[in-house]
């Protein structure tokens, strides 16, 4: 090894710490800004919580109710944490953060075996990685998407050791890999790793396809027998209802309902500067993109492609569009990004830094009341230290850049600052419009008192875990039918989500939070018969 390739290797290293100490810092950041989330992380909690109270590893439960919308592969995790160390809400929120530290080592050494005569190549993938804004917001949530990426990684990483002649051993990988992201949620996986297996000629030529093939066929059976482990003792243990919905009602009942949605073919392109920030506004990595078409693709950079392009085609022609779809093809955003910026990295980092600066004097703007949201205005105002430390720091990283020769990891600071600092200028607004915790202790407190509570609207489970608790609420979807269950049952309470408090003033409120926008409200069951409107003018 010469003295190059070890300055390389210790740079690459030093890389790789910075992105996994920034990762840690923007975990902190998460946990001190954000509350667990409604709808979607509160659930997913929720959902371990009852597995946990019943001991049942086999079956997801929602309210009381076998859920069969995602696979157990997280809760299980959650589960596993809470017996090392405790029921705690900590837990569930460092199980993303370690998959994403994961994710950085595997992009690391995808970089490696793609770019093997490319010293450091690695380091700057992690870098972009670590410092794209739907990733950063990603890997600090308790979702499912990041865990996904980590698996589809995984499964590339199988992909190439079956290409370089180790056929067994990749497939078996990429079989490994996709029965855990079925797992994790559902077969999605397959979207994000088949397509490079069948392009493997195109970035690979010189495959045996039949081969080939029968090792790809090999590799989604046994990932299958992975999935149908849990799948079928867990359909038995549920009941036919929940059977019939893990083996098709959910799959289906999905592409029915992603076809229903209105997102127009383009939708994703106007977000991508945002997911992607502060680096598809960077002009420089524009340039580098420019000039690596020029040289003409490599295998490592067709290999991306067969990665990003088929996801983002199949995921742009299903109207059902949500950014974090494409949370597992952010890895090779990173990595195509990093092998075009290996010639040279050059260009000002004026406009992300200018973007920060005026996303800091519009927080600053709201934090002063001088201008207000045009729909759902805040609870709470955003703070307006960390808007005025965004709108004085960018501007000095980017005199910092202008001096420097390192442009990448300042680049990656502007990244972490701005999304640093974004959380905490709304920490007050996060906390008072998301977090339920408040609201479910005054729930648990009227289970434990003996009542009985219903539900007015779709219940998500976004009290169970924030409540601890250990009975289900009486849902209601039907106005109608809830007010009736009230007249027999006048002694229970009701929770009731208003679309502010207006209507409850003078009138005896168990409890009052604000939810989503709105309000969230426990009424004794007199109080919320008076308030229940005809379905058609729900939420008035």
């Amino acid at each position: 090894m010469n003295i190059e390739e070890t300055k390389g290797i210790s740079s690459e290293r030093s890389m790789l710490l910075l992105a996994l100490g920034l990762l840690a810092l923007l975990t902190g950041v998460a946990i001190f800004a954000r509350p667990m989330t409604p709808i979607d992380e509160t659930r997913y909690i929720s959902v371990a919580w009852e597995m946990w109270l019943r001991g049942d590893w086999l079956v997801p439960y929602k309210n009381g109710a076998p859920y069969s919308h995602k696979p157990p592969l997280m809760m299980w995790l959650y589960q596993i944490g809470w017996a090392i160390f405790g029921v705690s809400e900590w837990w569930p929120r460092l199980v993303s953060p370690l998959f994403s530290a994961s994710g950085l080592f595997l992009t690391m050494g995808l970089a490696h075996r793609l770019w093997p005569k490319h010293a450091g190549l690695g380091g700057r993938a992690v870098l972009i990685l670590a410092s794209s804004l739907l990733w950063i917001f990603f890997s600090t949530s308790a979702m499912f998407d990041v865990m996904l990426a980590c698996f589809t990684l995984l499964g590339l990483h199988g992909i190439l050791t079956a290409a370089e002649g180790r056929a067994l051993k990749g497939f078996a990988l990429l079989g490994l890999a996709i029965g855990l992201g079925v797992l994790a949620k559902g077969p999605v996986i397959l979207l994000h790793t088949l397509p490079v297996a069948v392009l493997a000629p195109w970035w690979n030529p010189g495959l045996a396809w039949k081969r080939w093939a029968a090792g790809v066929v090999g590799a989604v059976l046994l990932g299958a027998a992975i999935a149908l482990a849990w799948a079928i003792p867990a359909g038995f243990a549920g009941g036919e209802e929940y059977q019939r919905a893990i083996f098709w009602g959910q799959t289906a009942d999905r592409m029915v309902q992603s076809f229903a949605h209105k997102r127009p073919l383009w939708w994703y392109l106007p977000l991508l500067p945002i997911m992607f920030f502060p680096w598809l506004v960077w002009p420089g990595l524009w340039r580098a993109y420019r000039d690596l078409a020029r040289q003409g693709l490599d295998r490592g950079a067709r290999f991306c492609l067969a990665w990003m392009l088929p996801v983002c085609v199949a995921f742009s022609l299903i109207s059902g569009k949500q950014m974090h779809y494409l949370i597992p093809i952010f890895p090779a955003f990173a990595l195509l990004s990093a092998r075009a910026l290996a010639s040279s990295v050059r260009g000002s980092l004026w406009l992300p830094a200018f973007l920060a600066v005026l996303v800091g004097a519009g927080l600053y703007a709201l934090a002063l009341g001088r201008v207000t949201l045009p729909k759902n205005s805040l609870a709470e105002l955003p703070l307006f230290w960390p808007a005025l430390v965004l709108i004085a720091v960018m501007p000095a990283l980017w005199y910092w850049a202008r001096r420097s020769t390192r442009l990448l990891p300042v680049l990656t600071v502007v990244g972490v600052i701005f999304a640093a600092l974004l959380q905490l200028s709304l920490t007050s607004a996060f906390h008072a419009d998301y977090d339920v915790r408040p609201f479910a202790g005054a729930i648990r407190q009227a289970q434990e008192a003996g009542r009985v509570v219903a539900n007015g609207d779709f219940y998500h489970d976004q009290f169970h875990f924030a409540g601890r608790l250990r009975q289900p609420l009486v849902a209601f979807e039907d106005d109608k039918k809830m007010a009736g269950w009230l007249t027999a049952h006048p002694d229970a309470l009701a929770v009731l989500y208003l679309k502010n408090d207006k209507r409850l003033q003078g009138l005896s409120v168990v409890a009052v939070h604000r939810y989503i926008g709105g309000v969230a409200a426990l009424l004794e069951a007199p109080v919320a018969i008076s308030l229940l409107p005809p379905a058609e003018d729900k939420k008035q």
